[in-house]
């Protein structure tokens, strides 16, 4: 434990603040809390608290997970089901499973529970208004000041910015967004009957507007059914939405609970750190651009943001908190900014010619295992492009 964590006059300084307990922030908090320094996790919400989410555990998401960590799976997907708009339907099924399927509620609080089993402590319903490196609230330039929205200031020698999309951490590091989406997302209950037909299997449908996409994930008794499309298509998006379940024959269930979010990726310039402030997860802007698949981005970026502020926490003086943060930054940009760099392009394809990935996914059979690969965490996207031919060239094709 760092002596730092002691009190500075009457007050507590924190060796790493963390604030927002989605599993970017749960991450942080445990990886940080490892390595012995003092963790405090600020949520503004009480825990469990629904969130917007298909709930799709993929392998780098599994893999990201603490040890031991038991996985509160609802339904095992073996089998995809492709159309196009509501046409040209197919499933591709596996013996192995692809992916798994959660509640975040319950995901998110386990999570937390492992990060405070690791010796973070968890501070619900304080909402952070903003933080300040400067200033009079400072008492030195090695201390950060989390302003509460009640006024209280928390001192920390190190923060994590992990509030979401329209994060507050993210607006103070100068975070830039280059993409932003409408998600749209109903949970439905329906009866055994319909539940034991979806049981074990997924479906994606390329939708109508240039880059959207729609899924249901069937979680026991409640499917879960989304859209998502470039904001700005709201109207459009709303009716992909009505019309998707309509089709689905699920106009009749009443559902649980209506919700929307914006989903924004970071412009490539994007800064990931200001002093000794970090970002992670959303509020870094970091998920796939083309699923816009954001639990293992949220999972991998917590964890390396909960060690390098660690190291923040630690340094003596400007120049080495800048060189920590730094090092941080390249973790990031050296493993999922790569990512990220092939998603847009993905994206881009996609938006042009989605009738080309589903013919690929649905009637190509190496497109298909290179699908299941993907999500099961055998290799990556960025992999395939860099090693298959055909998928270069189809890669290359788009910078003619």
């Amino acid at each position: 434990m760092s002596s730092d964590s002691a009190a500075e006059g009457n007050q507590q300084v924190w060796d790493v603040v963390v604030v927002g307990a989605g599993p970017a922030g749960a991450s942080a908090a445990y990886a940080a809390a490892c390595t012995g320094r003092r963790v405090l996790l600020l949520e503004k919400a009480e825990l469990p608290r629904y969130k917007t989410c298909g709930g799709g555990i993929i392998g780098p998401s599994r893999d990201a997970l603490p040890p031991g960590f038991d996985l509160p799976l609802r339904d095992r997907v073996h089998a995809v089901t492709f159309s196009l708009n509501g046409k040209l339907t197919r499933t591709r099924r596996s013996k192995n499973m692809l992916f798994g399927l959660i509640n975040r509620p319950d995901f998110d609080a386990q999570l937390v529970k492992t990060a405070q089993d690791a010796g973070a402590e968890l501070r619900t319903g304080a909402t952070v208004s903003r933080v300040e490196q400067h200033g009079s609230a400072v008492p030195d330039r090695r201390t950060v000041a989390v302003v509460l929205g009640d006024g209280e200031v928390v001192l920390a020698r190190a923060v994590v910015g992990a509030d979401g999309s329209a994060s507050r951490i993210g607006a103070h590091v100068g975070v830039k967004m280059d993409q932003v989406d409408l998600g749209l997302e109903a949970e439905i209950p329906v009866p055994p009957t319909v539940a034991e037909d979806w049981a074990g299997r997924v479906l994606v449908d390329w939708g109508p507007i240039p880059g959207s996409y729609g899924w249901v994930f069937p979680k026991g008794d409640t499917l879960t059914v989304g859209v998502i499309s470039a904001r700005g298509e709201g109207a459009a998006t709303k009716r992909y939405l009505d019309d998707f379940i309509g089709r689905l024959g699920l106009a009749g269930f009443e559902p649980s609970i209506s919700s929307g979010h914006l989903t924004r990726c970071r412009a490539e310039d994007s800064p990931l750190s200001r002093g000794r402030v970090l970002v992670c997860g959303d509020a870094a802007g970091l998920l796939e651009p083309w699923t816009r698949e954001g639990i293992s981005f949220a999972l991998r970026s917590g964890r390396l943001a909960g060690e390098w502020a660690a190291r923040v926490a630690e340094a003596h003086d400007a120049v080495d908190a800048r060189r920590q943060a730094l090092n941080y930054a390249f973790a990031i940009k050296a493993g999922l900014g790569v990512e990220m760099g092939v998603g847009r392009r993905m994206l881009t394809l996609f938006a042009r010619r989605p009738g080309l990935i589903h013919a690929a996914l649905t009637g190509f059979r190496p497109a298909w295992h290179a699908f299941a690969k993907i999500v099961r965490g055998t290799t990556t996207l960025a992999e395939i492009v860099r090693t298959h031919p055909v998928a270069r060239r189809a890669m290359g094709a788009l910078d003619k």
